[in-house]
């Protein structure tokens, strides 16, 4: 598995928590998160190899490699229309520099034979998505997310499988929290989303 801007790992270390002997490589741009990354690894006896690299310049190694899995969770605002963060590494995370079509071009090279893609991105860049990735991969599925069962999707999974060949798939919305609003300074997740963050249950795609 690889993990493009795996950032301090938190994705990486709960997709190892749920796989055995899971092989995982990530790329971080920022060296202070990537030394982290590396850190919560071998803290947690999780092996995390780490690469610090700009994902538009991968080492030559890794551009040789190709994998069973590429996750991303590109940043979520065009910086060409928005204000930059005061913290810079949360900037870098929110906006940063490269642009979206950039993170699905390098992912879509490193996926393997049969092998996926999964990101996370806000509901509005779908067609960016979609379009940058028509002809490269194939079998998308797409799961909304909602804060709640009454809000439009803000932000969507999407999975795409090299050479895959089924017909495209719209899964039902993932709704993070119960009720309407928040009543309590205590959390209000789904039981389904619950099970995910508090029991390592696994968060299926096409439920």
């Amino acid at each position: 598995m690889l993990e493009l801007g795996c950032g301090v790992g938190v994705a990486s270390l709960c997709l190892a928590a749920r796989v055995p002997d899971l092989a995982m490589t990530g790329v971080e741009v920022q060296a202070d998160y990537a030394a982290l990354a590396q850190r919560n690894g071998a803290e947690n006896n999780l092996p995390f190899a780490v690469m610090t690299a700009d994902l538009r310049a991968l080492p030559a190694s890794l551009r040789q490699m190709r994998f069973d899995h590429v996750i991303m969770n590109p940043p979520y605002f065009d910086r060409s229309t928005g204000t930059p963060a005061t913290d810079q590494g949360r900037d870098t995370a929110l906006g940063g520099d490269t642009p979206l079509r950039d993170w699905l071009d390098v992912g879509a090279r490193r996926v393997g034979p049969r092998g996926y893609l999964t990101l996370i991105q806000r509901m509005e860049r779908l067609p960016e998505v979609l379009a940058a990735l028509e002809g490269r991969l194939g079998a998308f599925i797409v799961r909304p997310i909602a804060g709640r069962a009454d809000k439009a999707p803000e932000l969507f999974l999407l999975q795409a499988r090299q050479e895959g060949r089924t017909a495209f798939r719209m899964a039902p919305t993932l709704i993070m929290h119960e009720g309407a609003v928040h009543l309590a300074d205590q959390d209000s997740y789904t039981p389904a989303v619950s099970d995910v963050l508090r029991n390592g249950a696994e968060l299926p795609i096409w439920p």
